[in-house]
């Protein structure tokens, strides 16, 4: 059976390279992201690009994303389209089939050369250009919004920079579970909450923020209130895992 497969006109990657896809990701001793997901940087044409392995899906999924929904390495492909340039650049997906159901899916972006994620700064008060980086962070995060983009995930380790002279270069990643629609001021102070940042720093953001998006609203404290929201609701349920609580 021939796999379900799309691939970016702009991209140097033929269909014959893609089908290879899995042999070539077997093989690839470089992985960046090791979970339920796996990441891997594969050269192909002597370009380095990201691989995304999705998880093989149980029964159920397997029927629900081959008959009602896209697959995660479809949406991803698709949603990354949608939000360009504020991700690294799609160059295609496939998908393999087994017994006619979704088995083995991949995602193939641009390898983005980032120098470290948002995480860093937001742990280490005394990161080098930490206000401005914070600052050109609240700005790409208004422009994203007011795209109508809705990140579900919008953690630390989805936002990546890249220091470039005297500015950063923000991309985000994982992006199968985004949303599109005009947000309102909760819908922005919710996706600020999943930073994870003390509420100092969420001021800091908020502030600069403020600058580019004008509401009636209190910003500020609708933000720290979805954040130790989005903290409580996370720590119990570490708690019922027995894991460590993150302050």
């Amino acid at each position: 059976m021939k796999p379900q497969y799309k691939l970016n006109a702009l991209s140097n990657i033929t269909f014959e390279v893609l089908q290879n896809i899995i042999t070539l990701f077997k093989d690839s001793d470089s992985c960046i992201h090791k979970a339920r997901n796996i990441i891997k940087i594969i050269p192909l044409n002597n370009t380095n690009f990201v691989v995304k392995s999705f998880k093989i899906p149980h029964l159920l999924n397997k029927i629900v994303y081959t008959f009602f929904r896209d697959s995660k390495a479809k949406k991803s492909y698709d949603n990354t389209l949608k939000i360009e340039p504020f991700a690294p650049k799609a160059i295609g997906y496939i998908e393999f089939k087994k017994f006619g159901l979704l088995d083995e899916s991949y995602f193939v972006s641009e390898h983005f050369e980032y120098d470290f994620t948002i995480r860093e700064p937001l742990l280490d008060p005394k990161f080098q250009g930490r206000e401005i980086l914070l600052s050109e962070f609240a700005r790409f995060s208004y422009e994203m919004h007011q795209k109508g983009i809705f990140h579900n995930d919008y953690s630390p380790g989805n936002i990546l920079i890249k220091k470039d002279g005297t500015q950063y270069i923000f991309k985000v990643v994982d992006v199968n579970r985004m949303k599109f629609f005009s947000l309102s001021p909760e819908d922005r102070a919710r996706n600020f909450s999943q930073l994870w940042a003390d509420d100092k720093d969420l001021e800091i953001i908020i502030d600069k923020y403020k600058k580019y998006y004008k509401t009636d609203q209190d910003l500020q404290k609708l933000t720290l209130e979805f954040s130790h929201q989005h903290k409580k609701k996370k720590n119990f349920k570490k708690r019922l895992k027995g894991k460590k609580i993150d302050a």
